[in-house]
């Protein structure tokens, strides 16, 4: 299969450095799917001529793009476009809805839903420690593909949630149908190792690391929304983040 050309505009007289204006307009490509995953990549020499852009400017733009994740570079086969991963930008949002966004085919299975107490849960929802609390652990995946394992805990308000809520929509979707809508939120980024069973549901090989993700949700009332302890495949999953000098 050959590479597909893509229509690149490179404004020179832009304050923005060249490498960078090719760099979002390939990613963009890759973003809504011009370029699919497994797609052959337009090679450096090619690239750079066509565009008359001088390779290092290329090949950093493409070096960026690996970075990111959405290429993938290989000796003796080329660079190719990378497997699709979830991109998700640090804001509140649920993965359902994600998913649903990029046409992803979201699914829900449910491992556990059941009332009961859980101390660190209650703590970090600012409620007593014997609150019975609704934990409800989900595995969801893309399609036929596994991504993370999700568990949360909810207060006595939610706790008349079913299974078959959560098995068809984002769970978002339904605080917000009972009136709980997330305002603020404190949340922390880590990884780890998978246990045996995470293995398992999310079918992961060798010595791959699962991005873990944790968020106590509260309503623009300081009342407790929800408290997630989440895990995802690393290789498949990425948080963006936004910056900035203060």
């Amino acid at each position: 299969m050959s590479a597909q050309l893509l229509a690149v505009q490179i404004d020179r007289a832009s304050p923005v450095p060249l490498y960078h204006q090719l760099a979002e307009q390939l990613s963009a490509a890759v973003a809504d799917g011009t370029l699919q995953p497994g797609d052959p990549f337009e090679n450096e020499v090619a690239l750079s001529a066509r565009l008359q852009l001088s390779r290092p400017t290329v090949r950093r733009a493409i070096r960026e793009l690996v970075d990111q994740g959405l290429l993938v570079r290989r000796r003796g086969v080329g660079t190719h476009v990378a497997g699709r991963m979830v991109h998700r930008r640090l804001k509140l949002s649920s993965l359902y809805d994600d998913l649903a966004r990029e046409g992803r085919d979201p699914r829900t299975t449910i491992l556990e839903h059941e009332i009961r107490e859980d101390e660190r849960a209650a703590i970090a929802l600012d409620l007593p420690p014997d609150t019975p609390l609704l934990s409800i652990v989900r595995l969801r995946s893309a399609g036929d593909s596994p991504l993370a394992i999700l568990h949360n805990w909810l207060p006595p308000a939610y706790s008349d949630l079913t299974r078959e809520d959560l098995e068809t929509s984002g769970l978002y979707a339904l605080l917000r149908d009972r009136g709980g809508r997330p305002v603020v939120a404190h949340q922390s980024v880590g990884a780890r190792m998978p246990t045996a069973t995470e293995r398992r549901h999310l079918k992961i090989r060798g010595s791959h690391p699962l991005l873990t993700m944790t968020r106590s949700a509260f309503d623009a009332g300081g009342n407790a929304v929800e408290f997630g302890d989440h895990c995802y495949r690393a290789q498949d999953y990425t948080v963006d983040l936004m910056v900035d000098e203060r």
